[in-house]
């Protein structure tokens, strides 16, 4: 299980270190894909499995099926975490994300969110102010 946040840095090459706690989660290979609020997901190979497997299963009849598998498919990129413990992260990720110097890795149980450091503290800062009602929803939901 992915838990917490760390703030790393990326070189020049677009390498960043995978944050020792989730390293041997990964088990040396994972996929690296857009994700949604302009951070890209990281899932350990056998999660990407599954998460593709439910996307190729959407109706091709309906747009937003053949959209949304589309952002995810195509936007996949294999990875390896090298013996420092770090990936390279595409350049075409790089730029969808708006990746900077700074980034952040943050645990969400089953993927890592990859996000650039402004646009996750502009993320959490928002939804810190809306909690209570985020709160609420998901109260309906029986959370």
């Amino acid at each position: 299980m992915f838990i917490g946040e760390y703030t790393i840095s990326m070189d020049v090459k677009g390498r960043i270190a995978v944050p020792v706690k989730f390293r041997s989660m990964l088990n040396t290979a994972a996929v690296v894909t857009r994700g949604l609020d302009q951070s890209l997901f990281l899932y350990p190979k056998h999660e990407w499995e599954v998460i593709a497997g439910k996307l190729a299963a959407l109706p091709l009849s309906k747009a937003n099926s053949r959209a949304f598998s589309r952002l995810m498919l195509a936007g996949a990129w294999d990875i390896e975490l090298d013996k420092q413990g770090r990936i390279m992260i595409p350049e075409y990720l790089r730029r969808f994300a708006s990746l900077t110097k700074k980034v952040v890795v943050a645990g969400l149980f089953n993927r890592i969110e990859i996000w650039d450091e402004q646009a996750w503290l502009d993320y959490k800062a928002n939804t810190e102010r809306e909690s209570t009602s985020i709160a609420e929803g998901l109260g309906e939901l029986g959370v």
